[in-house]
């Protein structure tokens, strides 16, 4: 459903069982950086209300998603550690080149948040299933489902915006990408490396 070209290597789930604490943190942080995300669509194209709609209802969403993992790190007695650099977001947004339209960039955002989610809602699905902790994989279980909606949301909003068939070959070439880079991750106590 996702299409992704290269699935998670089940093995990740043991790095994240001995660093609980990071990758709760590391979340918090995904859902912080989902939140403004929906802002800055919103601040640089007001002109696409359907857009703006839905995207005052997803930073609504993520934020909320944000106090739910907050409240999963204070319930285990940690705190929210600091913000590091996303490896994984870092290396996807250098795939499509700078410039273009106002139609072609918001299509390219699309398109990288749609990946994002997609992403992400692989992963939650993994530790839903393969973590030993049963409140912790209920909770992935039940984040994993408004990934997998918002995964659909962003790539919907790309291919109206955009020609169907550029959106769907850009869309295409942007999953091989992301799967090289997924070659060199995996290994890291974060939700996208």
């Amino acid at each position: 459903m996702l299409g992704l070209k290269l699935p998670t290597d089940p093995r990740w789930v043991n790095i994240v069982e001995k660093n609980i604490e990071e990758i709760l943190t590391d979340h918090a942080y995904c859902e912080q950086k989902a939140t403004s995300t929906a802002i800055s669509l919103i601040v640089s194209f007001p002109e696409y209300t359907e857009l703006v709609q839905e995207m005052t209802k997803l930073v609504k969403e993520e934020i909320s998603h944000f106090k739910m993992v907050h409240d999963k790190i204070l319930e285990r007695g940690f705190i929210l550690g600091r913000d590091r650099k996303d490896d994984y977001v870092l290396q996807l947004v250098k795939f499509f080149p700078k410039g273009g339209s106002r139609t072609t960039q918001l299509v390219h955002r699309l398109l990288y948040a749609a990946l994002i989610e997609a992403r992400s809602c692989e992963r939650f699905k993994l530790l839903s299933e393969e973590l030993q902790d049963p409140e912790l994989a209920k909770f992935y279980r039940d984040l994993m489902v408004s990934e997998a909606n918002h995964y659909t949301m962003f790539l919907n909003f790309a291919r109206q915006y955009g020609e169907r068939a550029e959106v769907d070959e850009k869309w295409q070439a942007l999953l091989t990408y992301e799967a090289e880079i997924m070659r060199g991750l995996g290994n890291q106590e974060t939700i996208h490396g």
